[in-house]
C-alpha cells in the first residue's frame, strides 16, 4: 500500500546501499526533474526506532536527496510535502536485500531509446531549453541527442541493435551531411574502425574553427560570405567549417588590407602575408638583412672595460685551490652575472635605417591565436651594399672584411660568412654553421630523405633511371646520387647521432627478401633475385636508391636541388623524422645562436627566462623544449615541436615542366594547393596530412 509521509519525517538509512557523494548522483538534474513533474516513484522506507514519528529510507536514496535539496532551495517545504513512500518492516538484512534488488533491477535507457524521447518532446515543443530543464540536463546535451536521432537510418538502426557503440555513432554525428556519414560507413568496417579515425576521415577537407585562419577571420564573417559550419557537439575540438575556401579568401583580404596599412605607416618596400607562424620557403631566394646595431656609448665602453678587467681578477682568484666551495660558487656567480651584462651590451637591439627602408621588406605572419604580427626579421630581393663597400672593393682592397661581406649573399649576413652562404648554412642569429655540424646535419637530412623514399618505389626507379641517362648522355649537373650502387661518400665519418630515419632504413634493410643473396655463384644469384616476386624487387629498388643518395654535393656547403624536388614531391615533414637535440645540435652552436632561436620561437619571454643561464643548462632546456617534454603554453609547444634548422629542411620545389606526369607521382593537382603566394614569393604548399592541426599557407601579398 502506498502511503504519503511529510518530508520533514524522512532521512537517508545507513543500509542504503547508493552511498556515493552527491556530485557523483546526479542531484541536480533529479531535482529539476522533480521540481517539473513531481515524484514519479514512491520511495522504500522503514519506521526509524529514534526520534519516534520518523522514517529512514533504505530505497529511493536519490529522491529523497533531490527533494532535499529542493526544499534547501526553498521550492518546496519541507514540514509540508507529501512523499509517496510503501512502509516495510524486517530486519537489516532483510531491507538491504530488498534495495539491492530495486535498484538492480533498474533498466536505464539505451542512447536510441533517450534520442527518440528527445525528438519526440522537441517535436511537440521546439523548445530545447525547456527540455532540458525539465528533465535536469545541458541544453548541449539535448542539441546532441538530436544529433544522433537524425543520423542516417542505417547508422542509427546499427545504434538501436547494438552494433556501435555511443562514441562511434557520436563520431559519425560529427557532420550533419547523411552523404558523408554513410560515404564513411560504406568504407570502413565499423566493428574494427576507430572514432578518431572516423571523425578524421568526416573532417578531410574542412577546416577547424580553432584553425589560425578560422579565428583571424571570424565565424559571422565567415558565415556572411556564405559558409557553412557543421557543429561538433560531441567533442572538444570544436566545429568544423565545411568551405575552407571561403575562409582562406577572406583572410587573404584581411592580411592583404594589413600589409599595406603596416606598409604605408613604416615605409617598408614590401611586406607580404603568410598564412603560418614562419615564413619557411617564402624566404627562398632572398636576401636576410643583417641591420646595423647602433654605435656603443661612452658609457657602455667605459663598462664593458670595467667587465673585462674584473672578470680578470675573478678569474685568477677561482684558480685558488684554498677557496671553500660556498666562496668559489659567490665568484663563479659574480662571474656569470658579468658575462651576461657584457652580452646584453654587445648583443644590443639592432636598428633600421631609413636608407634600407625602400630596398626591404618582410613578412606578415599569422599566429596559432589568429593574430597577426610582422616578422622580426628583413630580408632585400638583392644584396645590399653601402656605397662605402663598393668603393673599398674599388680600392684594391682584396681582402674584404666581414663587414664588407653583410648582405652579399642569400639567407643572412653573419660576420665572416662566405660569399655563397644560404640560410640552411647558419644558425637563427646568422652566425655560421661549423662545418662538422653542416656536414652532420646534411648526413642526417639525407637520411631523412632516404626514409621517405623508401615508401615510393616507382618514384626511386624514375629517379635512378634519370640519374643513369642524364650521367651517361654527357650533362654535369648534380642528380645527388651514386647511382652505381656504391656507398656514398660522406662527408665525415665515425659515430653519428642515432635517429629515427636512420633506424627505419636499418630495419627495411633487414626486412628485405635476401635469401638469393647466399649464393657463392654470380649467375646464381641472379637467377634467384630475378624469381622473386615484383614487390620484393620493388623494396630492393627503393632500398638500393634510397641508400645511395649523397649528404651535399662534394666538400662544398649547400643543398642538392634535386633532392629537394625529390621531397616536394614526397611532401616530406622533417620535424616528423628528426628531433634537435644537445647532442646533434644545441651543443653545437652558440649561445647566443640558442637565445636568438628561443626569440624567434616564443618571442622576448622565452629568451628572457634563459638569457641568466650557462649554455650548457640553455642546451638541456632546449632539448626538453623540442622534445615537447616542457609545460609551456600549447601554441609555443606546436611551433617548438614542428622546429627544425634550415640545414634540415627541403625548400619547396615546384614543377617548371610536365605538371601532368608530376601530378601522376605525387597523387595532388594544383587544386590542392589554394590560398598560395605568387611564384616570386616563395609559396610553401599546404600540408595535407590529416594528423596536422595547421597547414602552413601561404596567402598572395
Amino acid at each position: 500500500m502506498i502511503d504519503t509521509i511529510k518530508l520533514a519525517k524522512l532521512r537517508l538509512s545507513p543500509i542504503n546501499v547508493r552511498q556515493r557523494p552527491d556530485d557523483q548522483l546526479q542531484i541536480p538534474q533529479l531535482a529539476a526533474d522533480i521540481a517539473a513533474r513531481g515524484v514519479l516513484q514512491n520511495l522504500l522506507v522503514t519506521p526509524a526506532k529514534k526520534p519516534r514519528g520518523t522514517y529512514e529510507v533504505f530505497d529511493g536514496g536519490r529522491r529523497l536527496r533531490a527533494l532535499l535539496l529542493l526544499a534547501e532551495q526553498g521550492a518546496i517545504d519541507a514540514s509540508a510535502f507529501d512523499v509517496p513512500v510503501k512502509v516495510l518492516q524486517g530486519d537489516d538484512s532483510t531491507l538491504t536485500e530488498t534495495s539491492t534488488a530495486a535498484n538492480f533491477q533498474q533498466l536505464r535507457m539505451t542512447p536510441a531509446e533517450e534520442c527518440r524521447a528527445f525528438h519526440h518532446f522537441i517535436g511537440d515543443s521546439g523548445d530545447i531549453d525547456a527540455v532540458a530543464k525539465r528533465f535536469g540536463v545541458t541544453r548541449r546535451f539535448v542539441e546532441g541527442r538530436l544529433r544522433l536521432a537524425t543520423l542516417a537510418e542505417p547508422i542509427f538502426q546499427a545504434l538501436a541493435e547494438g552494433e556501435i557503440t555511443l562514441d562511434l555513432a557520436k563520431a559519425y554525428a560529427s557532420t550533419e551531411s547523411h552523404d558523408r556519414q554513410l560515404l564513411v560507413w560504406e568504407s570502413y568496417d565499423h566493428q574494427r574502425v576507430s572514432a578518431d579515425t572516423i571523425r578524421r576521415v568526416i573532417a578531410n577537407e574542412s577546416m577547424m574553427a580553432s584553425d589560425p585562419v578560422a579565428l583571424l577571420v571570424g565565424e559571422e564573417r565567415y558565415a556572411a560570405e556564405g559558409g557553412r559550419v557543421d557543429r561538433d557537439l560531441f567533442s572538444e575540438n570544436g566545429d568544423r567549417w565545411i568551405d575552407p575556401e571561403i575562409a582562406r579568401s577572406c583572410a587573404a583580404e584581411i592580411m592583404e588590407a594589413e600589409a599595406r596599412r603596416i606598409g604605408e605607416e613604416t615605409g617598408i618596400a614590401w611586406i607580404r602575408p603568410i598564412a603560418s607562424n614562419y615564413p619557411h620557403g617564402a624566404t627562398q631566394g632572398l636576401y636576410r638583412v643583417q641591420l646595423p646595431q647602433p654605435e656603443l656609448t661612452v658609457e657602455q665602453r667605459t663598462r664593458l672595460t670595467e667587465i673585462a678587467d674584473r672578470r680578470g681578477v675573478l678569474e685568477t682568484e677561482m684558480e685558488n685551490e684554498d677557496l671553500t666551495d660556498d666562496q668559489w660558487s659567490a665568484l663563479n656567480a659574480e662571474d656569470d652575472r658579468l658575462d651576461n651584462e657584457a652580452c646584453a651590451i654587445e648583443n644590443r637591439a639592432p636598428i633600421l635605417p631609413d636608407t634600407y627602408k625602400a630596398r626591404i621588406g618582410t613578412f606578415l605572419i599569422l599566429q596559432p591565436n589568429g593574430e597577426m604580427q610582422l616578422y622580426t626579421s628583413f630580408y632585400s630581393e638583392q644584396p645590399i651594399r653601402e656605397p662605402d663597400d663598393e668603393n673599398a672593393n674599388e680600392s684594391g682592397d682584396d681582402e674584404a672584411s666581414s663587414e664588407d661581406r653583410e648582405n652579399t649573399y642569400p639567407g643572412g649576413s653573419g660576420t665572416g660568412r662566405e660569399p655563397d652562404a644560404s640560410p640552411d648554412t647558419v644558425a637563427p642569429d646568422g652566425k655560421p654553421l661549423s662545418a662538422r655540424l653542416y656536414d652532420e646535419l646534411a648526413m642526417q637530412r639525407r637520411d631523412v630523405l632516404a626514409a621517405s623514399l623508401l615508401a615510393e618505389p616507382a618514384l626511386a626507379l624514375d629517379y635512378a633511371i634519370f640519374c643513369m641517362i642524364d650521367q651517361r648522355s654527357g650533362h654535369h649537373e648534380a642528380t645527388g646520387s651514386t647511382i652505381s650502387a656504391d656507398g656514398p661518400q660522406d662527408p665525415i665519418s665515425g659515430d653519428m647521432p642515432q635517429t629515427q630515419a636512420r633506424a627505419y632504413l636499418a630495419e627495411a634493410h633487414d626486412s628485405l627478401a635476401a635469401d638469393w643473396t647466399g649464393h657463392d655463384d654470380i649467375i646464381a644469384r641472379f637467377d634467384a633475385f630475378r624469381a622473386l616476386d615484383d614487390d620484393s624487387k620493388a623494396a630492393w629498388i627503393a632500398w638500393i636508391v634510397a641508400a645511395s643518395l649523397q649528404a651535399k654535393n662534394g666538400y662544398r656547403n649547400g643543398q642538392i636541388p634535386l633532392h629537394n624536388r625529390l621531397a616536394t614531391i614526397l611532401d616530406i615533414e622533417p620535424a616528423q623524422w628528426w628531433r634537435p637535440t644537445s647532442e646533434n645540435y644545441f651543443d653545437r652552436i652558440g649561445k647566443s645562436s640558442l637565445l636568438a632561436l628561443l626569440n624567434d620561437i616564443d618571442g622576448p619571454a622565452l629568451m628572457a627566462r634563459h638569457a641568466t643561464l650557462k649554455k650548457s643548462e640553455i642546451s638541456a632546456s632546449c632539448h626538453k623544449l623540442f622534445a615537447g617534454n616542457s609545460v609551456v603554453e600549447p601554441e609555443v609547444r606546436d611551433a617548438l615541436i614542428a622546429w627544425v634548422p634550415d640545414a634540415m629542411r627541403f625548400p619547396d620545389i615546384p614543377a617548371t615542366a610536365n605538371d601532368d606526369a608530376g601530378d601522376r607521382i605525387s597523387g595532388e593537382t594544383a587544386d590542392d594547393h589554394d590560398f598560395t603566394a605568387s611564384d616570386d614569393e616563395g609559396d610553401e604548399a599546404a600540408s595535407t596530412d590529416e594528423e596536422s592541426e595547421q597547414g602552413e599557407e601561404t596567402i598572395s601579398a
